[in-house]
């Protein structure tokens, strides 16, 4: 049987679900997460460095965490921001189950966990937070960023967190060259980058 990657729809690994306490928005919480989905065991060392350089999410409006995992990023958006709409976008069905689970007892209830084909087609995010899956390959990894920047509100702004051995630079380069984005560096920390991205042609 193949090995399963984080990016597979439904993983074929042990599923058995295990409680993991985190902090989230400042909060000491405890989450349900599994293994097959993206770092089952901790919040990853890219997404902390996320969510401590992003500014604060928008109060309202539609807010998408892509590539979500177990949902800290999407949890994070929603304990921040309870008068927005955050939609936790993922392919992995376990990892949505999981955000589904974890938004529910947390009390949220602003959490829509789906799949990409499932998120409404007249949704414009005001703010996208993702740690991409860059491990999918180049190729497919602009196709998906073309894919959602193009959706973002006029005034929306993206931000993603990409390590830089992995080619942090030349994909802000290729955001700013072949899509026409603002795409700033607001960040860099162990390794990694944060970049601010706004939508084509805005």
């Amino acid at each position: 049987m193949p090995e399963d990657h984080y990016f597979t729809a439904a993983p074929a690994s042990d599923g058995e679900r295990r409680r993991l306490p985190v902090v989230l928005a400042g909060r000491e919480v405890e989450v349900e997460t599994a293994g097959g989905v993206f770092s089952p065991d901790h919040v990853d060392l890219g997404t902390r460095v996320l969510l401590r350089s992003v500014p604060p999410p928008p109060a309202t409006g539609d807010l998408v965490d892509l590539g979500c995992g177990w949902g800290p990023v999407a949890l994070t958006m929603a304990l921040l921001s309870p008068g927005a709409r955050v939609w936790a976008v993922d392919v992995n069905q376990r990892a949505l189950d999981l955000v589904r689970r974890n938004a529910r007892s947390l009390g949220l209830d602003n959490v829509t966990a789906v799949t990409p084909a499932d998120v409404p087609a007249g949704l414009r995010p005001v703010a996208i937070w993702s740690n991409p899956p860059i491990r999918v390959g180049k190729a497919a990894l602009h196709d998906l960023l073309r894919t959602w920047l193009t959706r973002l509100a006029p005034d929306g702004e993206a931000h993603l967190v990409v390590q830089r051995h992995l080619g942090a630079d030349s994909l802000q380069a290729w955001l700013q060259a072949e899509l026409g984005c603002r795409a700033e560096r607001l960040a860099s920390a162990k390794g990694f980058r944060v970049l601010q991205v706004g939508r084509p042609g805005a």
